[in-house]
């Protein structure tokens, strides 16, 4: 199973449109909030990002949400 994490935003619709599209396509994944998790906030800034969602999966990262890419690294 592949290692997945979303870096998200309570107010993002692209972020909730990427967690159902994980969802419906049987993935789990660990959701970090930027929204309420601080933590996150900085790791997110640290690694070069200002938007969400930020969608890594092992040691590849998908910025937004891009279905054609999340099927190809899938």
């Amino acid at each position: 199973m592949r290692n997945i994490t979303i870096y998200s935003s309570a107010t993002c619709p692209n972020c909730t449109a990427a967690k159902e599209y994980l969802k419906e396509k049987g993935y789990d994944y660990v959701e970090k909030n930027i929204s309420i998790d601080q933590e996150a906030k900085k790791e997110l800034i640290s690694m070069g990002y200002m938007g969400v969602p930020v969608i890594m999966i092992d040691d590849e990262v998908v910025v937004g949400f891009n279905k054609n890419k999340l099927d190809e690294i899938l």
